[in-house]
């Protein structure tokens, strides 16, 4: 039993209308080759979902789910000291300004003008 209580795991779970969110690693180093300062401010930052707290889960208007890559503002992001290299924020779901995703692309049928006019002629 003494080895069951130095085996408990401490979590986070953001409360209210918040997620938790592992901040991605900063670029230093643009695609186009820029070397960007180590205190360069940068408006919004990506990271990935790890916990959503209860109210957002059951609110339709978010459709963000735990995994979810999401674009956000760090204005009022509450970094979280819970990790050494303090990458966890409790982020207000107001500022998650994006979510990506990825979708198997279909691909289109282009119709042009003669095609068309086929088509109208057709029984």
């Amino acid at each position: 039993m003494g080895n069951e209580e130095n085996e408990l795991n401490e979590s986070v779970e953001p409360l209210g209308r918040r997620l938790l969110i592992r901040k991605d690693e900063s670029r230093q180093k643009t695609r186009g080759g820029i070397v960007l300062p180590d205190k360069a401010e940068i408006p919004t930052i990506t990271g990935r979902i790890v916990e959503v707290s209860a109210q957002i889960e059951r609110d339709l208007d978010f459709p963000v789910r735990k995994y979810d890559k999401v674009l956000f503002h760090p204005k009022n992001a509450i970094p979280v000291d819970f990790e050494a290299d303090n990458l966890l924020f409790v982020v207000p779901i107001e500022d998650v300004v994006a979510v990506f995703r990825k979708s198997k692309s279909k691909a289109r049928k282009v119709v042009s003008e003669n095609d068309e006019a086929e088509l109208d002629d057709e029984p």
